[in-house]
């Protein structure tokens, strides 16, 4: 279940859309708030936000009461968290290699960001070692079955890979086993007006970053008009669909 993937160029494009990012966080919002019910009324004095972004949901848990730590791989992106003062701290580093003492948040939380693990399971152990005994950690990943609609649509453009595989269910299932976990997954679709909003989506959610850090070259007018073509539609709109997973581990 390991993968290679090159943290510096995740960061760095990660930085380069700290801007723009929310406004092109559609998914990662429907998905955190879908994580949200899932840890409805677990007490969580304090949390760590674990790959935040910009900061969303740590300015949701800080304004729930909790005391928010924010951490992300991208110091762009902490900058970004800072200026909204959504947390009440930040600190740059890497899920895979927490730089914590043991034991030190009610909840780990973390959305739409341990698909950038290089191990999964490396990763939620960090999560579950920071975390005090009693509380939980709460995630959502993106999993294999991701994007059928712009694999579709490539195909018939050239070979090369646009989008990042990720794991299947079941690999993600796998990694959770060594601790007391509930794991699910639906479908989430999304539709949009035209193929650049939606290629905008995809790029503001990191699938079309590659994972070994190879970089996308421009799509040519051409391309564009060919992708148009043969993308999925759905009542006339440009079609999305994600497999996400949600988890919820016990600490014990």
């Amino acid at each position: 279940m390991t993968k290679q993937v090159d943290k510096a160029a995740v960061a760095a494009a990660f930085g380069r859309a700290a801007g723009s990012y929310e406004r092109f966080a559609e998914l990662q919002r429907v998905c955190g708030d879908n994580l949200l019910t899932e840890v409805a009324g677990r007490p969580a004095v304090s949390v760590l936000d674990a790959g935040c972004g910009t900061g969303w949901y740590s300015r949701i848990w800080r304004d729930k009461g909790s005391e928010v730590l924010a951490l992300d791989i991208s110091q762009a992106m902490l900058e970004q968290c800072q200026q909204t003062q959504s947390a009440h701290r930040v600190l740059e580093g890497d899920i895979e290699s927490i730089p914590l003492a043991n034991e030190q948040v009610d909840l780990a939380w973390s959305n739409l960001a341990v698909q950038w693990c290089s191990d999964l399971q490396q990763g939620l152990s960090e999560l579950y070692r920071v975390t005090k005994t009693g509380g939980c950690i709460a995630f959502t990943t993106l999993a294999a079955g991701s994007l059928p609609e712009l694999h579709e649509a490539w195909r018939g453009i050239d070979e090369r890979a646009h989008a990042n595989q990720f794991l299947s269910v079941a690999e993600i299932e796998q990694a959770c086993r060594p601790w007391r976990s509930v794991v699910a997954s639906r479908t989430v679709s999304q539709r949009f007006p035209d193929v650049m909003s939606a290629m905008r989506s995809l790029k503001g959610v990191g699938a079309t970053h590659l994972h070994e850090g190879r970089k996308n070259t421009l799509m040519t007018r051409g391309q564009l008009k060919r992708l148009s073509e043969t993308w999925p539609r759905q009542d006339g709109q440009f079609s999305l669909s994600w497999q996400i997973v949600f988890g919820v581990i016990e600490r014990d």
